[in-house]
């Protein structure tokens, strides 16, 4: 199993490489990833899941139980299904944003592709998506995935996490750095 860029060393990186490598042998990574989107956005959308997936309260077997319940109402494959269930077993549902982000690079990491985190001032529409996707390609010779969130304390502007590489082009960094000038 490819130990890309130190996966492996963590506890959500073990558990990663697992499903990754799961759905691989099975070829449903494409299945897999669209439910740990339908898991993303559930962790989102719902306090109630939200709590489920990170509360240290709720017990293992109370976990499983509401995971269990949950799963066919979420529409979510079954390598996916059987997966959450083993977390909530192990009492390692709070390791599931982690374990989702990990899978998403190793998918793309298998696709040829390089994850970019995107972080804006303001949700980024579906044709500046396309641009900045354009211009990272001809950056690092690949094809890039946006990873995008929204951080409304830029004020404006993008930041573009893509590898050990950091593009800062936020109105706050600019705004603290003319600060820092003017102190002398």
């Amino acid at each position: 199993m490819e130990n890309s860029g130190g996966i492996q060393a963590s506890l959500a990186g073990r558990y990663a490489t697992a499903l990754f490598g799961l759905a691989r042998d099975e070829k449903q990574i494409d299945a897999v990833t669209r439910s740990l989107d339908t898991i993303e956005a559930a962790i989102a959308e719902s306090a109630d899941f939200k709590a489920l997936t990170s509360s240290p309260l709720i017990g293992r077997a109370d976990a499983g139980k509401a995971v269990r319940a949950l799963v066919p109402t979420m529409g979510l494959d079954p390598i996916t299904a059987k997966f959450l269930g083993v977390l909530a077993d192990n009492g390692r549902l709070s390791e599931l944003k982690n374990v989702v982000k990990l899978v998403r690079r190793l998918a793309a990491d298998h696709r040829g592709e390089t994850t970019a985190e995107v972080t804006s001032a303001h949700a980024l529409s579906d044709d500046q998506v396309a641009a900045l996707k354009t211009r990272l390609k001809a950056r690092v010779g690949r094809d890039v995935a946006i990873d995008a969130k929204v951080d409304p304390e830029l004020l404006g502007g993008i930041v573009v996490r893509l590898g050990s590489q950091m593009i800062d082009a936020s109105i706050r960094t600019k705004l603290n750095t003319l600060a820092q000038a003017m102190k002398g």
